[in-house]
């Protein structure tokens, strides 16, 4: 069934309420705008097509089925990512891949500990690549880290998510979030440097 004209030249707060309704066709517009984006953002979190369009289709009924719960506080595009992100997040959790290390979920929250004992990593071994090179790069890189870090970078990196909303997706307190971002930041830059490495000796 192709998008019915009529829903194609409306505003996206238009389509939003027809689909609120039960308008499938509503809905099928908003799909078409947002698919593809929805599968790269479910590809970037697991890292295989398969899998993401998986992911992405079941984002897609979850948001279908939660449409009452889209109250517009942001656009209907974010609110869409986060659905496919906690998706993501919970074929991970049950596929059992998370590996963090005890002694970073073991950090003294309550009392800052986390924010004070994390250095701001500074770093940027990417300089001087063409964009189209350094993002092919950044997505080599991402791929090598783990679910979870390669999770916390999505969300707080590209999906600029703040911690609360990222502790919430990831069922863990704030400081958590804190340590988990700054070990994959960590990880992150030490694979680029790497790569980087490996390649100017190419």
């Amino acid at each position: 069934m192709s998008a019915d004209s009529s829903f194609e030249d409306r505003e996206e707060t238009e389509v939003v309420s027809a689909a609120k309704t039960g308008d499938a066709v509503a809905f099928e517009e908003l799909v078409r705008r947002h698919g593809d984006k929805i599968f790269r953002r479910a590809l970037s979190m697991m890292r295989d097509e398969d899998t993401a369009l998986d992911m992405a289709q079941l984002a897609w009924i979850k948001a279908w089925n939660r449409l009452s719960q889209f109250h517009g506080d942001s656009s209907f595009a974010t609110w869409m990512t986060r659905v496919t992100i906690n998706v993501c997040l919970d074929h991970i959790r049950k596929a059992k891949r998370w590996k963090f290390a005890e002694s970073i979920e073991e950090m003294d929250e309550n009392s800052g500990g986390v924010e004070r004992k994390l250095p701001i990593v500074e770093t940027n071994p990417a300089e001087g690549l063409e964009r189209e090179e350094l993002k092919k790069t950044i997505d080599r890189a991402l791929a090598q880290l783990s679910e979870g870090h390669r999770a916390v970078i999505v969300m707080h990196t590209f999906e600029e998510m703040a911690y609360k909303e990222i502790a919430e997706s990831m069922d863990c307190s704030i400081g958590t979030v804190m340590s988990r971002l700054f070990y994959a930041r960590r990880n992150l830059a030490s694979i680029l440097k790497r790569m980087l490495e490996e390649d100017s000796q190419s």
